[in-house]
């Protein structure tokens, strides 16, 4: 009973790990920067140029970013662009009724984005995130022109798209096929190519003997690999920035834990040793 309860929970975990965006497109792992200084300055930096023009985040004052390392004056010179001072919080100048006009929906907070999209026992938030802004492919049947492998259909825009440069995508899919009347169900796989500009191939083969189940691969093919992986370093950056700013005191809070245990292991110790010593002459 017991191992098949151990193996329940093992696969709910695989399942859960495997399959937590929206399009149950598996997430990689985010590279931890959150100690790391420098990147969440480049995050911050990018988070205000590229996310805070339709995204607000409005649990977070500019100020607060002194504690990545940033003074008031840099804070002033190098995010500020519209008049906003350095106490102010994090807003879009955006109405909520201008984005319904034009998105069709107001586009999300994104304060807590890295904790809302965390999965119990799976995938966190980050690496949703991570794998989200490097998913993004052109697709011409959209309004937008743009669509994700982690959010399919998508209602937002590749903003990034300059910075990580053109990409051809190929998609492999399996599926099981209706057959006539009376006729069992066999399988087929289509191959789906989106060019650079967004227009798509589709090729589809039927499949004999597989035994298989059904499945789904996708694969990106860069015009410029270096790009990408300056765009990718970027992601990371970014990513950190908006895992720090859903819970700042996550590195303090880490080091407090650590100190909480040692001086815990170090009480015990002693209250061991005085045991040890008040016990020893009744024995």
């Amino acid at each position: 009973m017991i191992k098949k309860l151990i193996g329940a929970v093992a696969l709910l975990l695989a399942c859960t790990s495997t399959f937590a965006a929206e399009g149950g497109f598996p997430l990689d792992k985010a590279p931890y920067r959150v100690n790391d200084m420098s990147s969440l300055q480049n995050g911050a930096k990018l988070f205000v140029n590229y996310c805070l023009n339709c995204h607000s985040a409005s649990s977070m004052r500019y100020n607060k970013l002194k504690d990545i390392g940033l003074t008031d004056q840099q804070i002033k010179e190098s995010l500020l662009f519209t008049g906003e001072k350095v106490g102010d919080m994090m807003n879009v100048a955006m109405t909520p009724k201008d984005a319904k006009q034009w998105f069709g929906t107001t586009p999300p907070d994104l304060s807590v984005i890295a904790r809302a999209k965390s999965v119990n026992a799976g995938p966190s938030g980050s690496d949703y995130i991570y794998t989200y802004l490097r998913t993004f492919y052109r697709d011409t049947s959209r309004a937008t022109g743009w669509n994700n492998l982690v959010f399919p259909a998508v209602g937002m825009p590749h903003a990034l798209w300059e910075r990580q440069g053109p990409r051809e995508l190929t998609t492999v899919a399996m599926h099981e096929v209706e057959g006539a009347e009376g006729a069992p169900k066999t399988w087929e796989r289509v191959t789906t190519v989106y060019d650079a500009q967004g227009f798509s191939t589709v090729k589809a083969e039927p499949v004999a003997n597989y035994h298989g189940h059904a499945t789904f691969d996708a694969k990106f093919k860069a015009a410029t690999p270096a790009q990408v992986a300056t765009y990718d370093n970027d992601i990371a950056d970014l990513t950190a920035f908006m895992s720090w700013m859903a819970e700042p005191v996550q590195t303090f809070r880490v080091r407090l834990g650590v100190g909480v245990m040692l001086f815990l292991l170090l009480f015990f110790l002693v209250t061991w040793r005085l045991n040890a010593s008040y016990w020893k002459h009744v024995r």
